[in-house]
């Protein structure tokens, strides 16, 4: 081999300066994402934005910013479904409801929300439950592409089938048709449902509490950060949930290994539903 030939160390070189760049020019902070992970997704950005290395990729993001959306569509992952893993939501519906209705107020934060298919599964299941009126839920993201298709709450019409499904499992109380039209292809979800939505950027990586929380939905996120993250994120969870708040998490995350373990109690250990110790 060519001393000069890219290498696997030149590779991670490159990937940990390009991260810094991104950090140093737009804050927005993957260091500590797990870098198997990122180290995938950057390649494919590579690969299909055209661009021979990273180091060609960051000199085009340093100094044209159009460039960083393009590379958040990879960075981030945008990948979900209305009612994904079906029991979660029932187990939300049947378990955590009972004990949210003693609130006169409710706020709920999707944290990581993606396109938003999570935001109105939850906009629908509280409304099915009679507590969608006093409740906020605040969706956040930190790609703000995504944020507008959360917004626009449009969705392939070919993708109702499996969310009709997921939402008949998790036992809801209506047909999911009832809250969407379908035109050219496409459907459009009822926009009374974003009524009482705030979407928002924010960053688990960089950003702080910004309201106190019933219940905080935050679903295949952590799965991409290292342990230092994940606890970071984990304490801002703790700290943004009411005493004896809720929190759920995707079906592959746990709390087991986490410094903030001992801050929550086990609701529901197969659904990843805990809840905020009292203390």
């Amino acid at each position: 081999m060519n001393e000069f030939e890219p290498t696997e160390k030149t590779e991670d070189i490159e990937i940990r300066l390009l991260l810094e760049a991104i950090y140093s020019r737009y804050h927005y902070d993957f260091r500590n994402y797990s870098m198997a992970s990122i180290k995938r997704r950057l390649r494919q950005a590579r690969e299909q934005l055209g661009f021979a290395t990273f180091s060609a990729m960051q000199e085009r993001l340093l100094h044209e910013p159009d460039m960083l959306p393009r590379l958040l569509r990879y960075l981030t992952v945008q990948v979900s479904e209305m009612f994904r893993d079906p029991s979660y939501f029932r187990a939300i519906r049947e378990t955590v409801v009972p004990h949210l209705r003693t609130y006169p107020s409710l706020k709920v934060w999707i944290a990581g929300c993606s396109e938003g298919e999570e935001v109105y599964s939850l906009a629908i299941l509280f409304r099915e439950e009679g507590l969608e009126d006093r409740t906020i839920f605040y969706a956040t993201d930190i790609n703000q592409d995504a944020l507008h298709a959360a917004e626009r709450g449009v969705y392939a019409l070919d993708r109702m089938q499996l969310f009709t499904e997921n939402h008949r499992r998790s036992g809801g109380r209506s047909s999911l048709s009832d809250y969407y039209q379908a035109a050219y292809g496409r459907v459009s979800f009822d926009k009374t449902l974003r009524r009482n939505v705030v979407f928002s950027d924010h960053s688990l990586v960089t950003d702080a509490v910004f309201a106190e929380m019933h219940l905080i939905s935050c679903r295949n996120v952590m799965i991409y950060f290292d342990r230092d993250l994940q606890d970071r994120a984990l304490g801002l969870f703790k700290d943004s949930l009411t005493r004896k708040g809720f929190l759920g998490l995707g079906a592959r995350e746990s709390l087991r290994f986490s410094k903030h373990a001992a801050d929550f109690a086990d609701f529901d250990r197969d659904e990843k539903i805990y809840q905020r110790r009292a203390n």
